[in-house]
């Protein structure tokens, strides 16, 4: 197919895993593929991650985890979103970890016991500072209380979501860890047990090893990426995803040409203006053409203009490339390298929203 394409490298994935296992130790590791994982392909991610130990894929919705599981995928499975009654019963059929967040919740998931004399195993999230889901810190002890007179429900672990792990300035990180652990010493002494404590992220795994408890939450670090830019990753860690797009065509054209919508790029000499045949609908941040640049044969060259739905065009100068070879938009391949990193500061966005927009016409290619 001829059009933009994402090459996941499956062994830097794993590269990456195994620096990861290194830095925490022999804790479970939830791996975080929501958002198909974050633009790499879930099932492509979980397939090649689901016979390492201790592995448990973590998703969104009830229709992401039943692309796993429909996929071959046996490892727990873990739904971030509030639940909602109208799954409960396929998510018991299915053994899905589900996200208990407020008394509703609870309520239903009573009331399904009570029907089914059975209900899916649960994780309990407490709400430490997001400001997101998850219990009020002062509702710790009625829900104990409540959970000790309902012993049959099955309670598997908890967890809280840290907001400010991944920038420079860690106090209030700090203050919401030192909430989740004074919740954890309540449910202990309400004699709750919790299978799988977690409340770390990526940035967390860089930045706070005591908040690691038993389970490891990762994503972004998991696909070689920096959470933030106030984070530094290892050297050791490797781009999981090269985004490439084919040059279709090449034109010869004088100084002054206009280029692209509302010609704003004018050619300052005689140049050659190749066509790639990939837009903003396949991905390609709209804005980055301002400053922006991709790599060829190890060079890099200019964005040539306001880049289209389905096309963009590059400066190449003097340089005459071949139709059909591509050029990198971001990752690493072969000689070519460009940080996704670079290109969200330099757009003012982040590595989260540039990866998790590949997708449309963009053919993702296991490598």
């Amino acid at each position: 197919m001829i059009g933009p394409k994402a090459y996941i490298h499956i062994d830097r994935l794993k590269n990456n895993l195994s620096n990861i296992k290194k830095e925490i130790g022999d804790k479970s590791l939830m791996v975080v593929v929501k958002a198909d994982g974050y633009g790499h392909g879930a099932l492509t991610i979980a397939r090649a991650l689901r016979n390492e130990n201790k592995i448990i894929f973590c998703v969104f919705t009830i229709e992401e985890a039943l692309e796993l599981r429909d996929g071959g995928i046996t490892n727990n499975i873990f739904i971030f979103s509030k639940m909602q009654p109208s799954w409960l019963k396929i998510a018991h059929q299915k053994d899905f970890w589900i996200n208990l967040t407020s008394f509703e919740d609870l309520n239903e998931v009573l009331k399904f016991y009570e029907k089914y004399k059975a209900c899916p195993k649960i994780h309990i999230k407490f709400d430490t500072g997001m400001t997101r889901l998850g219990f009020d810190l002062n509702e710790a002890e009625p829900l104990f209380d409540l959970l000790k007179l309902n012993k049959h429900i099955p309670i598997e672990g908890i967890y809280s979501h840290l907001s400010t792990a991944d920038e420079g300035d860690l106090s209030f990180a700090l203050n919401q860890l030192n909430k989740f652990n004074k919740v954890i010493e309540s449910g202990k002494k309400n004699k709750i047990n919790f299978k799988y404590i977690h409340c770390s992220n990526s940035g967390a795994i860089i930045n706070l090893p005591n908040s690691w408890f038993n389970t490891v939450r990762v994503g972004m670090l998991l696909y070689g990426v920096s959470p933030s830019s106030d984070v530094q990753i290892k050297k050791e860690y490797k781009p999981v995803m090269s985004f490439c797009g084919p040059i279709i065509f090449i034109r010869r054209v004088s100084a002054g040409t206009p280029v692209s919508y509302g010609g704003k790029y004018i050619t300052s000499k005689r140049t050659n203006i190749a066509v790639v045949q990939t837009g903003f609908a396949d991905g390609f941040p709209r804005q980055w053409f301002k400053h922006g640049y991709i790599s060829y044969k190890g060079s890099y060259y200019k964005i040539a203009g306001r880049v289209c739905m389905d096309q963009l065009m590059i400066d190449f100068e003097d340089v005459n490339p071949k139709i059909g070879e591509e050029v990198l938009f971001f990752g690493e391949k072969d000689n070519d390298t460009i940080p996704i990193e670079k290109l969200a500061k330099g757009i003012s966005s982040t590595t989260y929203v540039l990866l998790v927009g590949i997708q449309g016409r963009t053919e993702k290619i296991k490598i």
